[in-house]
C-alpha cells in the first residue's frame, strides 16, 4: 500500500465512504482520531513516548472490520 501513496489514499477514502452505512460511526472513529492526535503531539514534543499504539491499532482494525462487513452486506443486497 505504501508503494503507491496516492492509490493508498484513494483506497482509504473509498473505505471511509462506507461509514455512512454504520449504525454509530462516531463510536469507532472518534477514539481513533483522539489517539492519532495524541500520537502526533507525543512525536512533536518528543518528551513523552506514544504508548497507545496497540489501542490505536485495535481501533483501526475494528473500524476496518465494520467497514468490510458493511461493504459485503451492500454487495450481497445488490445481488
Amino acid at each position: 500500500m505504501t508503494g503507491n501513496p496516492e492509490g493508498a489514499r484513494r483506497k482509504a477514502l473509498e473505505k471511509l465512504r462506507g461509514l455512512a452505512g454504520l449504525d454509530d460511526p462516531e463510536s469507532l472513529v472518534v477514539p481513533i482520531l483522539i489517539d492519532a492526535i495524541l500520537m502526533v503531539e507525543a512525536h512533536r514534543g518528543a518528551r513523552h513516548p506514544f504508548t497507545q499504539l496497540p489501542e490505536l491499532t485495535e481501533g483501526v482494525d475494528a473500524l476496518l472490520r465494520e467497514l468490510t462487513l458493511t461493504e459485503k452486506a451492500m454487495a450481497w443486497a445488490a445481488e
